[in-house]
């Protein structure tokens, strides 16, 4: 697996390559714990306003500038504060969060006790899924580490701050990288997602304020720290600013984890150079979808030669968004009416059953996609799978609804001919006539 930045001096990177690197003893020989040694000098609104100034925004796929969540907090609540990692991770196509806490557990350690001393809080958590329990057994082992050298407890670095740690494995539910409903799981109830207002930061964890962020977003938080927010933005562009972890994997020669300044600015030469290029080299690029599962798939005519720049703003204007930066890479031998279809057996699965939109039109969706794969295709199937994507984007409790019909809209616009093929009559001019309006 291909560990590289491209573009960019290694932030995140910087201390992956090295032996022992999960280790506090490697962390502190190459700068940890320096930055919290700096925060703890700042007050809570320079460092909240540093981050501001960084355009942190998000990295576990909705993009919300990191800075304004944490100002949402209020100062003055009696209640106890919060700090929540989520490192569920369980979008496909990504594992960015999983080599980071793998390779780098004390950056997230340090992330997060920033955050806590800019929110005034004293107690976190690190929340992963189930299937990821051997990066509990690492985390607690640093968390045991930061703890016996005075990084984590009562009184940090002699300072009046204190702060406690704890790790906990949910049931390896997707529902649960939804922040609400992580919250609820993580206070021992199922993995449904909340209404909202209240937000988390009002009325989070055990109805307290709480901050949720994800592991990339809270391992940035210290190199924010350590050069300044200015200069952190500086790397990225005005309104994403820094670097960028994308999880590769497909069919490209060099599949791995990327870090890429925010607006790289040929999501072309990414693909078929930064990465090695296809895999099977008589073979051609089909398709891409850049964000994990759950975005709009992109075709080869939408990347080859149109300079698509890898940041928030630029893949949306090229036609998907970044999401949770899972990078997958198709080739022309790919049947997208198959692959959209696995998609949507694991969205159907993973619905929390809370709303009927969501899991009525899941079931449906499926039940279309196994007549159609089985031969039993109508003509007006594809529309119909549009049309009842129409009834759950947007109108579902939260946005797994979405996340379940952005893939078989895109897929069923951009790709008619893979759907055709499957249709008695072949004839999908409903879908052409719908492909002109997306």
């Amino acid at each position: 697996m291909e560990i590289k930045a491209i573009g960019c001096e290694p932030l995140q990177l910087k201390r992956v390559h090295l032996e022992n690197s999960h280790t506090l003893k490697v962390y502190q020989e190459n700068g940890g714990y320096a930055s919290l040694r700096k925060a703890l000098g700042m007050t809570r609104d320079e460092i909240i306003n540093e981050v501001k100034a960084s355009a942190l925004r998000g990295r576990g796929g909705a993009g919300f500038p990191t800075g304004m969540k944490w100002s949402f907090v209020p100062k003055d609540s009696p209640k106890q504060k919060y700090v929540v990692c989520n490192a569920d991770e369980s979008e496909p196509g990504t594992f960015k969060d999983r080599y980071l806490m793998e390779r780098d557990p004390h950056a997230l350690i340090e992330g997060m006790l920033i955050a806590a001393f800019a929110l005034g809080s004293e107690t976190g958590y690190i929340y992963t899924r189930g299937e990821y329990k051997y990066l509990i057994d690492i985390m607690d082992k640093a968390l045991d580490e930061a703890r016996s050298a005075g990084f984590l407890g009562k009184n940090i670095l002699g300072s009046d701050f204190s702060h406690e740690i704890y790790t906990h494995t949910g049931a390896g539910a997707y529902i649960c990288g939804e922040e609400t409903a992580l919250l609820s799981s993580l206070e021992g109830y199922r993995g449904h997602p909340r209404m909202k207002p209240p937000f988390p930061a009002i009325e989070g964890l055990y109805a307290s304020p709480t901050v949720v962020n994800n592991v990339e977003t809270l391992t940035a938080v210290p190199q924010i720290i350590e050069m300044g927010g200015e200069t952190w933005r500086n790397l990225g562009t005005e309104k994403s600013g820094g670097t960028k972890l994308w999880s590769v994997s497909g069919h490209v020669k060099k599949p791995g984890v990327y870090e890429l300044p925010m607006g790289y600015d040929d999501m072309e030469k990414f693909i078929l150079e930064d990465c090695g290029g296809m895999l099977r080299d008589d073979k051609k690029l089909k398709a891409v979808i850049p964000g994990g599962s759950s975005v709009y798939i992109m075709n080869a005519e939408q990347i080859i030669g149109k300079k698509v720049l890898l940041d928030y703003e630029g893949l949306v204007v090229g036609g998907s968004m970044v999401g949770s930066g899972g990078f997958i890479v198709m080739d022309e031998t790919v049947d997208i009416m198959e692959s959209t279809k696995n998609l949507t057996e694991f969205y159907k699965h993973e619905s929390c059953g809370w709303c009927t939109p969501c899991r009525e039109g899941t079931d449906w969706l499926l039940k279309i996609f196994n007549r159609v794969a089985s031969g039993g295709g109508q003509p007006e199937d594809a529309q119909l799978l549009l049309d009842i994507c129409d009834n759950i984007e947007g109108k579902s409790f939260c946005p797994l609804g979405d996340a379940a019909a952005w893939p078989i809209q895109s897929a069923v616009k951009r790709f008619p001919e893979d759907f055709k093929k499957y249709l008695l009559r072949q004839d999908v001019a409903p879908v052409e006539a719908e492909a002109q309006k997306f």
